[in-house]
């Protein structure tokens, strides 16, 4: 009786060639699978610099529409703050001066504040951080400003941002997404 219980015991294993049928039909679902993870994450990215340009967008068309111009084309420095705020700075057509305006509280005439009072800085913030946010896609948000009025993608790859105090263009500077800059660009 023995003998028979282990002989059962033997029989209830898988055979190699099970075996190597179920790892090879494993492979074949991983080298599917895989490539669309890949694809998900680059679509991923593209959503959100989507998302990240129509934010910003949208609030350089709110500064836009308070002040009459676009931010970074006015000086920021050299407000006087209320309550001890400390002022924003950034010469006209500086990233200083466009990264001050969309984030702190602004006059009439685009001088930047940290605090805010209801007769003079009374407009803004624009965004919720005091920096800009990355470029999804190459992580960074170093940017470069153009006050020209006529805004080209530069030639290095792998940038963060690009902006025109002139018409307001904001663009995500990476020439390895699009030579133009115009798929990826809001306008």
């Amino acid at each position: 009786m023995h003998k028979q219980t282990f002989k059962k015991q033997i029989m209830k294993g898988f055979t190699l060639v099970e075996l190597l049928i179920v790892v090879i039909i494993l492979a074949i679902l991983a080298a599917i699978v895989v490539p669309q993870f890949a694809s998900t994450t680059d679509d991923a990215k593209l959503s959100a610099l989507d998302t990240t340009l129509s934010n910003m967008r949208a609030a350089i068309d709110l500064y836009y529409q308070q002040h009459g111009e676009y931010p970074g084309d006015l000086i920021a420095s050299g407000g006087i703050c209320p309550s001890g705020g400390t002022a924003g700075g950034g010469a006209a057509g500086s990233a200083a001066a466009f990264t001050s305006q969309l984030s702190m509280y602004t006059d009439k005439d685009g001088l930047a504040c940290s605090t805010t009072d209801p007769v003079t800085f009374k407009y803004g913030p624009y965004l919720k951080k005091s920096t800009l946010p990355n470029n999804p896609i190459t992580d960074i948000n170093t940017l470069v400003v153009a006050t020209g009025g006529n805004l080209i993608m530069t030639v290095q790859a792998k940038k963060g941002w690009t902006y025109d105090t002139k018409t307001g263009k904001f663009i995500a500077d990476d020439s390895t997404l699009d030579p133009t800059g115009v798929a990826y660009s809001e306008h």
